[in-house]
């Protein structure tokens, strides 16, 4: 018979109250979600504005609608591949200073880490669009590769402090420097103890990403914006609702990515 150190199993009385508790709440849901349809019903929501993605007007066609929509998708997924890998290599580098650098570098690192992680991703995309004169493109990049550095080297910090301390004392005895004890023994590690926090953090990139429409880029928001505005305003929320899961099935799909990778690695552990 199994046994619960912390609480005791719960009888068969307190199964059926959860049995009920969980059937009420899944009805409420439900009539919720009914009460929220039948209003949206009864605005047109569900009329033959949908027809934009088989049948648009103004002599377009349903494949260039999808075909934009993928464009933007496109877009977006691009700002994110380009930013993670610059983010996480100078993350990287912030971590290695702030661990084995000169210890005079150690203060001005964490004031730049924390005014980084205070500053809003769109405000840096603007100083990269008006101060350095980048495009959309490299100032969507600019802003989403400083921030997430930033919180980036925090979590490789949270994961340094996490090894054994002896380990940097046994580098030390078999004659590696402060870097290359870094670099072959405690980096590897914390890779695979905070990576499921930094596939997390790649999911928070690819949703900032969507700022860059306010910038000028054309991600997917955007590609949903020039859509409605040729076609009109009445065809937006059809545009909204396919953006919306396209977003999400994205999202989702690293999240779900995340956890089994924590789980692989915490079996592996």
């Amino acid at each position: 018979m199994s046994r619960s150190v912390l609480y005791d199993e719960p009888g068969p009385r307190t199964l059926r109250n959860e049995r009920i508790a969980s059937a009420v709440v899944a009805l409420a849901l439900l009539t919720a979600l009914a009460y929220l349809l039948a209003g949206m019903a009864g605005r047109g929501l569900f009329d033959d504005r949908w027809t934009v993605f088989t049948d648009p007007p103004k002599g377009q066609d349903a494949v260039d609608v999808w075909k934009s929509l993928g464009r933007g998708l496109r877009a977006t997924l691009l700002a994110a591949a380009v930013a993670a890998p610059v983010a996480l290599l100078l993350a990287f580098a912030l971590a290695a200073l702030r661990a084995a650098g000169p210890r005079w570098l150690g203060r001005p690192l964490t004031v730049l880490i924390e005014f980084l992680r205070g500053m809003p991703v769109l405000l840096m995309m603007f100083f990269g669009l008006l101060a350095l004169g980048l495009s959309a493109f490299s100032a969507v990049v600019f802003g989403l590769v400083l921030y997430n550095a930033a919180i980036l080297a925090e979590i490789l910090r949270a994961g340094l402090a996490a090894l054994p301390r002896g380990q940097v004392e046994a580098g030390t005895a078999i004659g590696l420097t402060r870097g290359q004890t870094l670099a072959l023994i405690q980096f590897p590690q914390v890779i695979r103890l905070m990576l499921p926090s930094l596939i997390s953090q790649f999911v928070v990139l690819l949703k900032d990403s969507s700022l860059g429409f306010i910038v000028g880029y054309p991600e997917l928001l955007r590609t949903m914006q020039l859509n409605y505005s040729f076609f009109g305003d009445r065809y937006r929320f059809p545009l909204f609702v396919v953006v919306l899961v396209v977003y999400l099935t994205v999202n989702i799909t690293l999240s779900r990515l995340a956890e089994y990778v924590q789980r692989r690695t915490s079996r592996a552990r």
